[in-house]
């Protein structure tokens, strides 16, 4: 049943909606059951690889760190927020440097649109979309994560941001632009769209995500995504992908 509620909408359902939904009594058992539907959700797109065109781009989504528990299990409240490097709320870097945000890869197949009969209004067609938590944006870190993702002789498009320069070590044919924020939108399209959507769908159903889950939750959103025009066969494909991979 649950299967059938998280794959029977685009959006997603929080674990309280989800326990609502089941007439459960505890909340936690919820929460750990749609995360390893999350994580299979991950498993089967880690399968596909992108290739043609790809729109890539960095992303940094809002994040919360866990509370921390004495010996008792019980929260500690000290009464001032402090984070995993010892500091308080005031001291935090600011910008890409924050804390509070998460680093996440985000690469999106991005081919010309040459459907005449298509009125979309965005002149490139959107194809499967890959988002990746990251510990930093390093070369070695970025060709890496790429390679894994992405065909070989794939055409890759990104911003002038230092971390993409060294992407055709590893095969890709790589074409680097300075991209005026106002401009961002008609140069880079569908990799925006992507990582717009998804902080507004986070935002406006979970309100706030722990780092360390941050990446099942991309899982759930990009396995939409990448099934949109499969809606209709999303539950089946959904127990196929739990029965095909390990779950634990």
């Amino acid at each position: 049943m649950a299967i059938h509620l998280i794959t029977s909408t685009k959006k997603s359902f929080s674990a309280l909606e989800m326990q609502r939904q089941l007439g459960l009594k505890r909340y936690e058992p919820v929460w750990y059951m749609m995360q390893k539907i999350r994580l299979a959700m991950g498993k089967r797109d880690a399968k596909y690889t992108l290739q043609g065109n790809i729109e890539i781009d960095d992303a940094y989504f809002e994040i919360v760190d866990l509370p921390e528990l004495d010996e008792l299990g019980n929260k500690k409240t000290s009464g001032r927020v402090v984070n995993t490097d010892g500091k308080e709320d005031d001291e935090q870097k600011r910008g890409r440097g924050t804390n509070k945000k998460q680093k996440v890869l985000v690469m999106v197949e991005s081919n010309p649109n040459t459907d005449p009969l298509n009125k979309h209004k965005k002149k490139r067609s959107m194809g499967f979309v890959k988002m990746i938590i990251m510990d930093n944006f390093r070369n070695d870190t970025i060709n890496y994560e790429v390679s894994k993702a992405v065909q070989q002789k794939t055409n890759i498009i990104s911003d002038a941001m230092l971390g993409f320069n060294k992407l055709a070590n590893v095969g890709m044919n790589h074409t680097a632009m300075i991209v005026p924020k106002k401009e961002a939108g008609k140069t880079l399209p569908w990799v925006h769209t992507v990582i717009a959507n998804a902080k507004r769908l986070f935002l406006g159903i979970h309100h706030s995500i722990g780092k360390e889950y941050l990446q099942n939750y991309l899982n759930e959103y990009c396995y939409k995504l990448n099934r949109r025009n499969f809606q209709a066969d999303l539950f089946d494909r959904m127990i196929v992908a739990g029965i095909n991979d390990t779950w634990y």
